[in-house]
């Protein structure tokens, strides 16, 4: 059995694109996942399944919105061993220890090109929120807040050309933690 993370890009925000949990949680299971469990309201789905890779249930679980709910919303997966990696490498945390509650993580549906990077860091910041691009998810540090910053998922998916959605530290561990895992600071 492989356990798998679902990070669903903009539901129920702001009434729009809602969908109740326990209905998410029921796709989920008839798509023959298992072990299906939810956190908070914001679209974090973790489940188990049998098959070696998760990377093709993305457009399966997409397809299976839009047919039962009539919602078109992107997802983007990631494997409990991707997000052990993540929460051990986020470099905001090795060297300069941040205020974990400023800390994010943008994940990206996948590796962005290198002509893209390079229009990402051409983009200026006037603020002193930072980034740190590794493979498919981006290190975020705002110490005014998410909701302050020009780095958001607009930003991102205009510079770099692909979808991205975006989780607090606190959510990241919180998943992590329900992978059966030990939390990082």
């Amino acid at each position: 059995m492989v356990t798998g993370i679902a990070l669903f890009r903009g539901i129920n925000v702001s009434g729009h694109k809602m969908i109740k949990m326990n209905v998410l949680k029921a796709l989920f299971e008839s798509l023959g996942l298992q072990n299906v469990r939810t956190y908070l309201q914001s679209g974090n789905v973790v489940f188990d399944c049998e098959e070696k890779s998760i990377e093709f249930l993305g457009k399966r679980i997409e397809e299976k919105v839009l047919h039962s709910l009539n919602l078109t919303v992107p997802v983007i997966l990631r494997s409990g061993r991707q997000v052990e990696k993540i929460l051990l490498n986020n470099p905001f945390l090795k060297g300069r220890n941040e205020d974990a509650g400023h800390l994010y993580v943008t994940f990206l549906s996948e590796e962005p090109s290198p002509a893209n990077i390079e229009k990402l860091k051409e983009a200026k910041s006037d603020t002193s929120d930072e980034y740190i691009l590794s493979g498919r998810e981006i290190y975020l540090f705002c110490p005014g807040g998410y909701g302050n910053t020009k780095l958001s998922n607009n930003f991102f998916e205009s510079k770099l050309k692909i979808m991205a959605t975006t989780r607090n530290w606190r959510t990241v561990n919180r998943l992590h933690l329900m992978l059966g895992l030990t939390e990082k600071s």
